[in-house]
C-alpha cells in the first residue's frame, strides 16, 4: 500500500492533475468571493466554474515544451505567475472595483509609490492564495530526485485538446449569454465573469496590440468624421461668454471629493464648511449636477478630460499609453493668447508619467516634489500634505508671468484616507464599521481647511482680484465595494441608480464680479474645457471637443460615463447593469426608453477613443486649412 502511494506521489501525472485541481478550485473561489461579478442565473454560475479550466490546462501544459530537467521549475514558475495574476487582481479590485489591464501595468512606477494605500489593500487572508503554491513547492522539494513531469505524447496531446475543448465550450456559452461579448462590451467584469480571469488577460493583450496599430493606419478623413459629430453638438454661448476675459485661471483638483459631502453634517459638524460657504457666495457658480468621467486613469484621467474635452481610455490611462500624441489642450490654446501655464503637485514628477505628458499638453512649468520642502513631518500617505503644499505654492504662483493658467493637485484626501497628526484631525470619524468610509470625512475636512487657507493666502498675496477659480472633484473616493457602509451614510439602499448619483463631484467656478448662482444643468468634466475657454472669451471653431459650455443657452443636459452609463435631466441609464431609471420617480422603467442614450454613449466614447488611439489631432491643422480653403472658394 505504501509503495503504491509513493509511486503515485512521485507520478508526474498525479502532480499535474493535483496542481490543476488546486488552481482551478482557488481561481473559482477567488472569482466567486473576491470580486463582485453579479451572477444572474445558473448558467452563469456554470460558466464561472468552467472558465478557469481551459486556460489552466493550456498554460500549465506549456511546461511540457521544456526539457525534462527544467520541466518542474518551468511548471512551478507558470503556476506562480497564474497565482500572482489572481492575487494582484484581488488586491487591485478592493479599491478600484476593476481589473488590472496591460496599460495599467505600464503605470508600474505608480505602484512603487502606493505606500500606505497598498498596505491598506492587503490583508491576512491574502496568504491563503499562496498556500497551494507553497504546498506544491514543498512536494517538489521532497521528491526532488524522483518527481519528473514525463508524460506520454498522447497524454500531453489530450491535455491540450481538453484545454481547447474547454475554452471553445466556454466561449460558446459566453456568447449565448452575452452576444457580441468580445466586440461590444464596455464592462471588464462581464468579460471576467464569462471568460475567466486568465482569458480576460489574453483578450486584453490582444486588444492592446490591436490599439497600438491604430495610429499607423489612421487618416485625416477620420478626424473629419469626428469634427462633424462634435460640431453638431455645440451649443450657443450666453451672457457669460468673455465674463472672465484676460483673467488668471486657477484650477484646483480636489482629490477623491464626491458631491454628497457638500452641506453634509457628521455628528452635527459640517464636513466642508469652507466649500459650503463658497457655493453660496454671490460670486460663485455652483454646479450641483456635475459628474466625473474618469476610468482606470483616475486623477490623470480627470486632468486629461478637463484640458482636452476628450474622454479617457477604456483601459489604462492616456497619460501613460499615449503621452506622445499631438493634442490641442487648453494650456496650448491659451499659450497662443499670451498665457503662462503651470501645474503644482507635491508628488514625484514621474507619477502618472506627468513629466512627459505635461509637455505634450503644452504646459510651461511643472512644480513637483523636488520643488517643495517635503519632510516626514509635513507628509502623509502619498506625499506633501495639502496645507503646507498650498503655503509653499504661493511664492511660486506669484512669480509666474500673468495672465496664467494653473492647476493645483491636492493629495491628502486620498485612499486610504489617513491622518497621522492629531492637529490635522478636525472632525470625528463616522461610525459605519468600515474604516475607509469612516476616515473619509476626516481627510475631506482637512482638505476643506487647506482650501480655505489657500483662498485667504491668494487674497493676501494680491492674486485673488484678477483670477477665476475652478474647484472640481477629480473622481470618486469611495468605491462600490463600500456600498453597505455608504447606505448607512446616505440613509438608503445603494442601487445602481444611487451608485450613479454618487459619481457626482463638486464644481464651483468663482471670480470677483461673477454673477453667481446654483446651476442645475447636468454636465461633467468633459464640459470644463469649453466652459473655461468661453468664460475667457476664446473661440475654438475647428477644435475637437466632446463637451459643451456648461453656461450655453441651449446645451443638452447629459453626462456620459466611461463605462457607457448616462445621466440626463430625465433618466439614469446604468450601463453595466443595463437598467434604465426615471430620474424623477427613481423607479426602474423599460430599458428601451434609454436605448438612444446607450447608443449616443457608445458612439461618443468610440469616436473619442478613435481620436486618441489614432493620434488624429496631428491632422487638426491640415483639416483647418482645408476648411478655410473651402470657405474661401465659396
Amino acid at each position: 500500500m505504501n509503495e503504491r502511494f509513493n509511486k503515485m506521489f512521485r507520478s508526474g501525472l498525479f502532480f499535474f492533475v493535483a496542481a490543476v485541481l488546486l488552481l482551478w478550485a482557488k481561481t473559482y473561489l477567488t472569482l466567486k468571493y473576491s470580486f463582485s461579478l453579479d451572477i444572474e442565473n445558473t448558467m452563469q454560475e456554470i460558466i464561472l466554474i468552467l472558465t478557469p479550466l481551459g486556460s489552466i490546462l493550456f498554460f500549465l501544459g506549456l511546461s511540457f515544451l521544456f526539457s525534462k530537467k527544467r520541466r518542474v521549475k518551468a511548471f512551478l514558475t507558470l503556476y506562480f505567475i497564474m497565482s500572482f495574476v489572481l492575487f494582484a487582481n484581488a488586491v487591485y479590485y478592493r479599491f478600484f472595483s476593476d481589473f488590472i489591464t496591460i496599460p495599467v501595468l505600464m503605470q508600474y512606477k505608480n505602484f512603487l509609490e502606493l505606500g500606505g494605500s497598498a498596505k491598506e489593500l492587503m490583508g491576512f487572508t491574502d496568504l491563503l492564495l499562496w498556500v497551494d503554491f507553497i504546498a506544491l513547492v514543498v512536494w517538489a522539494k521532497i521528491q526532488k530526485n524522483h518527481l519528473v513531469l514525463a508524460l506520454k505524447k498522447r497524454t500531453v496531446t489530450a491535455i491540450f485538446a481538453t484545454a481547447l475543448l474547454s475554452m471553445t465550450i466556454n466561449l460558446s456559452l459566453a456568447e449565448a449569454e452575452r452576444p457580441e461579448l468580445l466586440t461590444r462590451t464596455f464592462d471588464r467584469a462581464m468579460l471576467v465573469k464569462l471568460l475567466g480571469i486568465y482569458n480576460f488577460h489574453v483578450y486584453d493583450g490582444v486588444m492592446t496590440a490591436k490599439t497600438q496599430t491604430h495610429r499607423a493606419f489612421a487618416e485625416s478623413s477620420e478626424l473629419s468624421e469626428v469634427q462633424h459629430y462634435t460640431n453638431a453638438e455645440k451649443g450657443k454661448s450666453d451672457k457669460y461668454f468673455g465674463a472672465a476675459e484676460g483673467k488668471n485661471v486657477v484650477l484646483v483638483s480636489m482629490e477623491s471629493l464626491q458631491n454628497f459631502v457638500i452641506d453634509y453634517k457628521l455628528n452635527g459638524q459640517e464636513v466642508t464648511p469652507f466649500l459650503n460657504d463658497l457655493v453660496k457666495d454671490e460670486n460663485s457658480l455652483y454646479f450641483s449636477n456635475f459628474y466625473h468621467n474618469t476610468g482606470q486613469g483616475k486623477t490623470s484621467d480627470s486632468e486629461f478630460i478637463v484640458d482636452n474635452s476628450l474622454y479617457g481610455l477604456p483601459r489604462g490611462a492616456v497619460f501613460t499609453t499615449n503621452s506622445g500624441n499631438e493634442y490641442n489642450a487648453t494650456p496650448e490654446i491659451l499659450g497662443e493668447k499670451g498665457y503662462t501655464s503651470a501645474v503644482f503637485h507635491g508628488n514625484n514628477d514621474s507619477f502618472w508619467n506627468r513629466d512627459v505628458m505635461y509637455k505634450s499638453l503644452g504646459y510651461d512649468h511643472f512644480f513637483s516634489e523636488k520643488d517643495y520642502n517635503v519632510t516626514p513631518e509635513n507628509s502623509v500617505n502619498y506625499g506633501l500634505k495639502d496645507i503646507p503644499f498650498f503655503e509653499q505654492s504661493i511664492p511660486k504662483i506669484k512669480n509666474l508671468e500673468e495672465p496664467y493658467y494653473t492647476r493645483f493637485i491636492t493629495l491628502t484626501h486620498h485612499y486610504p484616507f489617513v491622518l497621522n497628526d492629531k492637529e490635522d484631525i478636525m472632525i470625528e470619524p463616522a461610525n459605519t464599521g468600515d474604516g475607509t468610509v469612516d476616515r473619509y470625512f476626516q481627510t475631506a475636512r482637512y482638505m476643506d481647511e487647506a482650501l480655505k487657507q489657500f483662498f485667504q493666502d491668494m487674497k493676501e498675496a494680491g492674486e485673488y482680484k484678477d483670477t477665476i477659480f475652478v474647484f472640481y472633484g477629480d473622481h470618486y473616493g469611495i468605491s462600490t465595494n463600500h456600498n453597505k457602509a455608504m447606505s448607512k451614510i446616505m440613509g438608503e439602499e445603494i442601487r445602481p441608480f444611487e451608485e450613479k448619483q454618487l459619481q457626482q463631484v463638486p464644481l464651483i467656478i468663482h471670480a470677483p464680479g461673477l454673477d453667481g448662482k446654483e446651476m442645475k444643468t447636468v454636465g461633467s468634466q468633459i464640459d470644463l474645457k469649453p466652459t473655461i475657454l468661453h468664460l475667457l472669451g476664446v473661440e475654438t471653431p475647428n477644435d475637437v471637443q466632446f463637451g459643451t459650455d456648461l453656461l450655453a443657452e441651449d446645451r443638452k443636459d447629459i453626462a456620459i460615463f466611461r463605462d457607457g452609463s448616462v445621466i440626463t435631466d430625465e433618466y439614469v441609464y446604468a450601463g453595466k447593469e443595463n437598467i434604465c431609471y426615471d430620474k424623477q420617480t427613481e423607479k426602474e422603467i423599460k430599458t428601451s426608453v434609454c436605448k438612444p442614450l446607450k447608443e449616443k454613449a457608445q458612439k461618443e466614447l468610440s469616436l473619442s477613443d478613435k481620436v486618441v488611439y489614432g493620434d488624429l489631432l496631428r491632422f487638426l491643422d491640415e483639416n483647418a486649412k482645408a476648411i478655410e480653403q473651402q470657405s474661401a472658394e465659396k
